[in-house]
């Protein structure tokens, strides 16, 4: 197994770093190293110019708009942007519904839905979790009555993303109780603008807005927007958080944690400290070996060999390296991460911060980074499935 990267592949993360150099507004850059959120038009005025590029769904086939790379090259252009702080595109759409609508969907469905995903006209938020069924989503009850020409939706979803951002949402819903939990839930498609929806913010602990509650009212949606077959979600919410659970493939962003933190580290005098620097080198190891991981599974998929619980895997030790990350920066900062000011962190503000610019973040980021081993099913989840389908457990 030849874990390096090919001379075309090189060739490749040029042409990325020439780009991104060329195109990434430094501005925007600059807030995303900072753990600045950008605004919503920043961030859709980066996925433009992706798309315009081609390159803005690495992950989908020609025939639908993708670029036609291989399975390296989506690491590698996965590890450049993060690397080079571009900011995330709104990912539901792009690496989750469009994925699914290409497996699952009808064809009229992958018309009406593909072209706008790619475009940025439709912006698409995840409608899974639910007060009381957020690892155990087979607990949902959202629930959908199904009549010939209609859908009739009443419930609640909690912790939705950027749904204040989005304009449409894919959801889980209840359509049976008989039968397992498992066998009752559908997968459909909703108009954000459709009466009878309700957002309402969730302010994090850090005092930034994210997350959203969604409320469901009667709401009629037409039938052709089921994706499959009625009673058959829960294949598709599988094959959607394998997905999701991959966060992106490479580790750009670990690796520029790991940059900064070094920074923060020299800056504080801490870099001559034995002590703190053997814990660097402890988190340093773990992501090279979560990269040795990753690039086994790459050398696999590339080989057309198939994936089983390395996803699981993959979720836990990205997460677990990622809060391990923003905890060593909180204790570099020390004192300087005491001064949250939550309106340096929002749009508009100019004075200057207290202390260094880069530990305003610090602490926003730590509290935030909580919930990566929580969400795409927790990392308590993620080991049984592992102690199952791999221990026989």
């Amino acid at each position: 197994m030849d874990l390096n990267f090919a001379p075309e592949d090189e060739a490749f993360r040029d042409e990325c770093r020439s780009f991104l150099a060329e195109t990434l507004p430094g501005d925007v850059a600059r807030k995303v190293g900072l753990g600045i959120q950008p605004t919503l038009d920043e961030v859709m005025a980066w996925h433009r110019e992706l798309y315009d590029k081609g390159w803005i769904a690495p992950n989908w086939p020609e025939e639908w708009g993708g670029p036609g790379w291989t399975v390296t090259q989506k690491y590698i252009w996965d590890e450049e942007q993060a690397l080079a702080n571009a900011p995330r595109p709104i990912p539901f759409g792009l690496s989750m519904c469009g994925p699914v609508l290409m497996a699952f969907g009808t064809e009229e469905q992958k018309r009406d839905n593909l072209p706008r995903i790619l475009s940025g006209e439709r912006i698409y938020c995840q409608g899974y979790s639910e007060p009381g069924a957020g690892s155990d989503l087979a607990a949902l009850k959202t629930r959908c009555e199904v009549h010939d020409d209609r859908l009739v939706i009443n419930g609640q979803k909690i912790w939705t993303t950027a749904a204040h951002w989005a304009n449409w949402i894919f959801c889980l819903v209840r359509t049976s109780s008989a039968g397992k939990r498992q066998e009752g839930i559908s997968f459909v498609l909703i108009d954000m603008a459709t009466p009878g929806i309700e957002v309402k913010p969730l302010i994090t602990l850090e005092g930034l807005h994210e997350v959203n509650e969604v409320f469901f009212t009667d709401v009629v949606v037409p039938r052709e927007n089921l994706v499959g077959e009625v009673d058959q979600g829960w294949t598709i919410a599988k094959y959607l958080l394998g997905h999701e659970r991959m966060g992106g493939g490479a580790l750009g962003s670990q690796k520029n944690g790991l940059r900064s933190l070094k920074e923060i580290a020299a800056d504080q005098g801490l870099d001559r400290d034995g002590t703190f620097m053997r814990k660097v080198a402890e988190v340093e190891i773990e992501l090279q070996t979560l990269e040795m991981q990753m690039l086994r599974m790459l050398a696999a998929v590339s080989a057309d060999k198939e994936i089983g619980a390395e996803s699981s895997m993959i979720k836990i030790r990205r997460t677990e390296i990622q809060q391990r990350l923003s905890e060593l920066k909180m204790e570099a900062a020390a004192y300087d991460a005491n001064p949250y000011q939550i309106e340096a962190m929002e749009h508009g503000w100019n004075e200057e911060p207290v202390g260094p610019d880069y530990a305003n973040a610090l602490a926003a980021k730590y509290f935030n980074d909580r919930k990566h081993t929580i969400f795409a099913g927790s990392n308590e989840i993620q080991r049984n499935i592992i102690s199952k389908r791999v221990l026989g457990l």
